[in-house]
C-alpha cells in the first residue's frame, strides 16, 4: 500500500454554525477537524454556517491539523452552494467530505461542481458510507477519482438497518469490515464511526480498539473530551515502536547474510512485517510533527 502516512487518529466533528467551537479547534489535540455544514446545523442556520466555515478556513491557524468540511448531501437545497462556496474560497479545506454517498457518480458530480467554482483539480474528496446501499457499493465508490478517504457513518446505518446500538457493535461489523476492504483495495484512508455515549469511556475505548483491530486509521468523534482516548488507541505505543525498531534491525542484519526471513522474539519476520514496522515508525514521526505545530 502507498497511502500517505498522515495521522488521522482523531477526527472531531464541529458545527460550522458555532464560531466559538471553530476557534477552540485550533488548540485541540485532534488530528482532523471536521467542519460540519450538514447534520450539526439547523436548516435556518445553513447559510451563516457556510459563511463561517469559509471565514474559518481563510483565518487559518489550524497548524498541521487536517481541516475537512462536510457539505450537505446531494439533492438537498444547500449542496450546490456549499460546493460552490468551497470552490471559490481563497483558502480551501484539505478535503471535502460528502455525506450519504451511494454511488461513484455522486463523487464525480461533486468534483465537477468544485472544479466549476474554481477549486484546484487535486482537491481531495472524502465519502461517508452510511446507508445500506452505500455499504453494498463501497468498492465502486472507493474507485471514484479524487477520493482519498472513506468515513463510516454508523449512526445513520444503524437507523436504516432497523438495528440497535449494542456493545461490541455486531450490528455493523460486517459493514465496517466491508468499508475497510473497499478503502484498502484502492489505497484510501478510512475512519470509523462515532461513539454516541459520552459518559461511556470504557465503551469508547473498546470501540477504538476494535476499530484499530479492523484496520481503521482513526475514529470520528463528537466531543473534544474523547480525543485523547482515540489518539491513544490509534497511535503506536512505545512498546510497538520498540518492536518495530527491533524488526528493522534484525531484518537488515538477516539480509546481509542473504536471508529474507528472521525470527524476532519467537515470531517469524519477513518483508511484509518490515513494511508494517516502517509505516508504524513513520506514523509516530508524523504524529510528533503535528504535535509540535
Amino acid at each position: 500500500m502507498h497511502r500517505t502516512v498522515r495521522p488521522r487518529r482523531s477526527a472531531l466533528y464541529l458545527p460550522a454554525s458555532n464560531a466559538r467551537a471553530l476557534e477552540k479547534a485550533r488548540s485541540l489535540d485532534a488530528d482532523v477537524v471536521l467542519v460540519d455544514l450538514e447534520d450539526a446545523v439547523a436548516p435556518a442556520a445553513k447559510a451563516e454556517a457556510r459563511r463561517q466555515a469559509v471565514a474559518a478556513l481563510e483565518a487559518g491557524g489550524f497548524g498541521q491539523r487536517e481541516v475537512v468540511v462536510r457539505v450537505n448531501g446531494a439533492g438537498t437545497p444547500w449542496a450546490a452552494e456549499d460546493l460552490a462556496a468551497l470552490g471559490r474560497a481563497a483558502t480551501r479545506p484539505d478535503a471535502v467530505l460528502l455525506p450519504k454517498v451511494e454511488s461513484p457518480d455522486e463523487v464525480v458530480a461533486a468534483a465537477a461542481a468544485l472544479d466549476a467554482a474554481g477549486a484546484p483539480a487535486d482537491l481531495p474528496l472524502w465519502a461517508m458510507i452510511e446507508t445500506p446501499r452505500g455499504v453494498l457499493r463501497a468498492a465502486e465508490i472507493a474507485a471514484a477519482p479524487r477520493l482519498a478517504c472513506l468515513v463510516a457513518g454508523t449512526s445513520d446505518l444503524v437507523k436504516d438497518l432497523g438495528a440497535r446500538h449494542t456493545p461490541g457493535r455486531p450490528e455493523v461489523l460486517t459493514a465496517l469490515a466491508w468499508i475497510v476492504l473497499a478503502a484498502r483495495a484502492h489505497d484510501l484512508a478510512c475512519l470509523d464511526g462515532v461513539h454516541l455515549d459520552l459518559d461511556d469511556e470504557a465503551g469508547l475505548e473498546a470501540a477504538c480498539r476494535q476499530g484499530r483491530d479492523l484496520g481503521f486509521d482513526g475514529k470520528t468523534l463528537i466531543h473534544p473530551r474523547t480525543i485523547a482516548v482515540a489518539n491513544r488507541a490509534f497511535g503506536p505505543s512505545e512498546a510497538e515502536l520498540d518492536q518495530a525498531r527491533k524488526i528493522l534491525v534484525a531484518h537488515a542484519e538477516a539480509e546481509t547474510f542473504g536471508r529474507g526471513v528472521v525470527v524476532v522474539d519467537g515470531r517469524l519476520v519477513e518483508a511484509l512485517h518490515v513494511e508494517a514496522a516502517r509505516r508504524r515508525l513513520a506514523l509516530a514521526e508524523a504524529i510528533a510533527t503535528r504535535g509540535s505545530s
